[in-house]
């Protein structure tokens, strides 16, 4: 009989140590661990630290001894070139030993780094894939960023190869990635010794000197190159994300509690078996990319799908039903944003029933909450479970999730469900007290976090232990905030900066949100506080409106603010809401409340450079100014 969610968790949490000794026989090691956790030096923890394996073995070379290399391991989709393609774990395991012995021709070896900056094409996941194989740390910079956050992320991890393509495609744009390449080489102080550049059908480019080489050259007479054995605790990759302080943080991931946990997720969270059709709707650059596009899928031996192309406008907002049905894809992880986007285009839902869908089971939201206006129009047209869950860049994998492997638990519109084993979370109060239920708090994990989340930051320690480890001794803070209620769910409501303080009473811009985003005609919101004399802070509500919307603006602002008062009250002192064309967003989905209220209160900010067109913020300043918002 198959243990219960709460036996499992509890296991975890009570015996972490034999928890993760019986997950860690799952994979293929070259020396076991006898260590599982080294708890001398916290925060820094080491998991199976006198254990030795390696990242590509177990992704690719492990599923070929076991007689799966004819099995489909990676499947292109790009609907903005048309092409398509699909690689046997043989043939990925092949190209990505070409390319291995690629970068060790150039001098890369056992600890090196590697930056990849690179459009969503097979080759950026076998150069991940390569660098893992001879020991190399890759770091993935997201292929457009500007030159002088490429260059940032070439200083600090001292790269020795940079790996990139001759450009990046966009819905009706060409992304020219060898002019920031350039710029960015100009900038940085560290050089790295060569570029290897992937030349695009169509669109070549010169290279300029002996220290840049085409992809093809670089492959040219190689020869497959065996996996190199690391140690349990070496990093596999740099992620970096953006330091308030303008200095990028390097989230690190060590190899073997990386392959543990997230080979464990892939059957345990999202129910996928080795047969099945998984689909990570992300982008490489980005955590998710990392962790379930390439890794976990290929570490559990099942299909993984790469996509380059957008929910809606490639070439429409039936493209993600086209491919679930053509694929036959069992689930879809992706961002609420995406369904926001196809909600807005495609309401009605008229192109998802061009398609068969009757394989698809699942739906998984994260990277922002998901409000539950979109959830339950998902599952209305869906006719499956969507399941919103938490998690990090930092952790790699989810804090709390509906584990639809182990045991479905009943769903709760706006919560994030329970944690996941592993995640002993708690809300503490400012007054580091344990929030009771329901009660609004920091959201914090107890130390030690599982394997697979960050051991470190690249160089940097001590930034590791001031930012994320000394606020509450002995947890790990999230920075997000939120309460868990009588049941035990975790309901995230806003990053720790999204609270507001009106007039004393502390208000969740979520819980605003949450409420605004039921309304009829409202396709997405943003809500923030602005700096107010009297009260301190008030809270504005930015709608992006439905396509084919009946009602007046005015209709929809006065419902709007009605039904605030009615379901948070009087005391969210909510009377502000403006129309807006679209909201300013990442590219990875995430709504940039914090630069919109800089925006608001006339502060200086910095363009974030993971903006998606930073021409929104002219949209918005204006849309500010006409409503007054800027003159007060």
């Amino acid at each position: 009989m198959n243990l219960k969610f709460k036996e499992i968790y509890d296991n975890s949490i009570k015996n972490p140590n034999k928890f993760w000794e019986d997950v860690s026989k799952d994979i293929f090691w070259y020396k076991k661990p006898s260590k599982i956790l080294n708890q001398s030096n916290p925060p820094f923890y080491k998991w199976f630290e006198d254990g030795t394996t390696n990242t590509c073995y177990n992704a690719l070379d492990i599923h070929i001894q076991n007689g799966l290399g004819d099995k489909t391991a990676l499947i292109y989709d790009s609907p903005i070139t048309g092409k398509k393609s699909k690689f046997t774990f043989s043939n990925l395991k092949e190209k990505v030993a070409k390319f291995a012995w690629a970068l060790q021709n150039q001098g890369v070896g056992k600890g090196d780094r590697v930056i990849i900056y690179m459009p969503m094409i097979p080759e950026a996941v076998m150069a991940m894939l390569a660098c893992g194989r001879i020991g190399a740390i890759h770091s993935v910079v997201f292929g457009g960023f500007a030159a002088n956050e490429l260059a940032s992320r070439i200083d600090d991890s001292k790269a020795k190869i940079l790996v990139t393509a001759s450009c990046g495609f966009e819905p009706g744009r060409t992304v020219e990635y060898k002019p920031l390449v350039d710029k960015a080489l100009e900038i940085a102080k560290h050089k790295p010794e060569k570029l290897i550049l992937y030349q695009r059908e169509g669109h070549e480019v010169d290279l300029n000197n002996k220290n840049e080489i085409s992809w093809n050259d670089a492959i040219k007479s190689a020869q497959e190159v065996d996996c190199v054995e690391m140690n349990a605790n070496d990093f596999a990759y740099i992620l970096y994300t953006s330091g308030t302080t303008g200095i990028p943080k390097g989230i690190v991931r060590d190899i073997g509690g990386h392959i543990v946990a997230l080979k464990w997720t892939m059957k345990n969270i999202y129910n996928i078996n080795q047969d099945d059709v998984w689909w990570s709707a992300s982008d490489i650059g980005w955590i998710v990319g990392h962790s379930y596009i390439v890794y976990a899928p290929l570490f559990k031996g099942c299909t993984t799908v790469l996509f380059e192309g957008k929910p809606v406008g490639t070439p429409d907002a039936g493209v993600f039903w086209r491919v679930i049905s053509e694929y036959k894809i069992k689930s879809l992880f992706t961002a609420p944003t995406a369904f926001r986007a196809i909600k807005k285009e495609d309401p009605e839902g008229k192109f998802f029933s061009k398609y068969d869908l009757s394989c698809f089971e699942s739906l998984f939201l994260a990277g922002e909450r998901a409000d539950p206006d979109t959830l339950k129009w998902a599952e209305s047209l869906l006719k499956v479970p969507v399941i919103d869950h938490w998690w990090q860049t930092e952790t790699s994998w989810a804090i709390s999730s509906n584990c639809t492997g182990i045991e479905m638990q009943k769903t709760k519109y706006g919560s994030a469900c329970m944690p996941v084993p592993g995640y002993d979370v708690k809300v503490l109060k400012s007054d580091k007290s344990e929030a009771k239920a329901n009660e609004m708090g920091d959201i914090v994990v107890k130390l030690p976090l599982p394997p697979g989340t960050f051991p470190t930051l690249w160089n940097a320690d001590e930034r590791y232990k001031k930012t994320y480890m000394s606020n509450y001794e002995g947890y790990y803070q999230t920075y997000d905030a939120g309460h868990i209620d009588e049941d035990g769910y975790v309901w995230i409501m806003s990053r720790t900066d999204d609270i507001i303080n009106v007039a004393g009473h502390r208000l969740s811009t979520g819980a605003i949100e949450e409420v605004l985003s039921e309304h009829k005609s409202v396709a997405e919101c943003a809500v923030l506080g602005i700096a107010d004399k009297l009260k301190g802070q008030l809270p504005i509500g930015l709608l992006a409106l439905k396509s084919g919307v009946k009602q007046t603006n005015e209709e929809i602002i006065k419902e709007c603010i009605q039904m605030v008062r009615n379901k948070v009250g009087p005391v969210a002192a909510f009377k502000i809401a403006i129309i807006v064309k679209r909201l300013p967003k990442t590219r990875s989905g995430k709504i940039l409340r914090g630069t919109i209220r800089k925006i608001a209160d006339k502060e200086v900010y910095k363009m974030p450079a993971t903006i998606d067109d930073p021409a929104i913020l002219d949209e918005i300043r204006q849309d500010l100014i006409n409503n007054k918002i800027l003159k007060r």
